[in-house]
């Protein structure tokens, strides 16, 4: 029993505590834009678009594409059309 003597206002300290950073949050516009932060991660467009480079391959190699030789140098599709 003498132990509420010391949990009850230590509770009580706790829930205060958390009202006041709650009520703080409030006050510091914390939750103005609660989508905003989503969408600038998703379009953001700060950094510009990655270049891709495309490395040499050696002089006699042939251009293979997942497993199997492309006749027209792996770059391109053919869409098709055999050559």
């Amino acid at each position: 029993m003498s132990e509420f003597f010391y949990l009850i206002p230590l509770s009580l300290l706790m829930g205060f505590a958390g009202l006041g950073v709650f009520l703080w949050s409030l006050r510091a516009r914390q939750y103005e834009d609660l989508d905003g932060a989503a969408e600038r991660i998703l379009l953001s467009v700060d950094l510009p678009p990655q270049r891709t480079v495309r490395r040499a391959e050696p002089p006699g190699a042939s251009p293979v594409e997942n497993g199997r030789k492309v006749a027209n140098g792996g770059g391109e599709s053919t869409h098709g059309v055999q050559t």
